[in-house]
């Protein structure tokens, strides 16, 4: 008799148990419209570390292609649209994936456009500049190397990288310049989302430009919570 009361209460407690939550894209207001997705969430604004998911769709359903630990900014992270340059948070939004670069090789399975980094390489972040927010060969007069970042003096940040689309388009003076996808320093980043040496390669090796993969960057609740964009 005891079993089976045992087993009834198990019975009853599994039928009243709340159904698992939709996979996260299946929540997001957006997702870019292609089939590939990269999430990049938080715990909260204030946050230096959490969790990078790329998903795959199949079947109309939204998969985990895999995950890692994930870094962000030494400030946290803020809402994209009103994000001021020099503040060391990571900009929540959903954004595009222009290009890859890196300091080496192009890794094995790569099939984003990739350009290798060279000692003249230079991601100008002058807001002055014509060039601002854009890769130069070469610092242009107007882009002054005080404003902006030699990306081969970061050998292991920039091993691989994949530019983030944030502030990329039709760029706004002050709000940011070269936010990346990047492989891990010592710490938490300057603005961007850093993940394990091995965990770039392997996104890398993942992301397909004709499935049209974006970003999504934000937090597990409020404001700036991830399901916004």
């Amino acid at each position: 008799m005891r079993t089976l009361i045992v087993l009834g209460a198990a019975l009853l407690s599994c039928l009243g148990a709340a159904p698992a939550p939709a996979p996260l894209p299946e929540r997001m207001a957006d997702t870019g419209g292609g089939s590939q997705l990269i999430t990049a969430e938080a715990a909260e604004p204030g946050a230096t570390t959490g969790t990078l998911t790329w998903w795959d769709r199949k079947d109309g359903r939204w998969v985990v292609a895999g995950s890692a630990p994930a870094r962000f900014g030494a400030s946290g992270l803020a809402e994209g649209a009103s994000r001021r340059q020099g503040t060391n948070t990571t900009p929540t939004g959903l954004y595009r994936l222009p290009y890859a670069f890196g300091v080496r090789a192009r890794p094995a399975g790569t099939r984003f456009p990739y350009a290798r980094v060279t000692e003249r390489s230079w991601w100008c972040q002058d807001n002055a500049s014509r060039a601002y927010n854009r890769w130069v060969e070469g610092l242009p007069r107007d882009c002054r190397a005080a404003e902006s970042e030699h990306l081969a003096s970061y050998g292991t940040q920039y091993a691989y990288a994949l530019v983030i689309g944030f502030n990329y388009e039709r760029p706004v003076r002050g709000r940011g310049a070269g936010i990346f996808l990047h492989v891990n320093g010592r710490g938490a980043t300057a603005g961007c989302v850093s993940v394990p040496a091995h965990t770039m390669r392997a996104v890398l090796a993942w992301a397909d430009p004709v499935r049209r993969p974006h970003v999504a960057v934000g937090t597990r609740g409020g404001p700036t919570a991830i399901t916004r964009y």
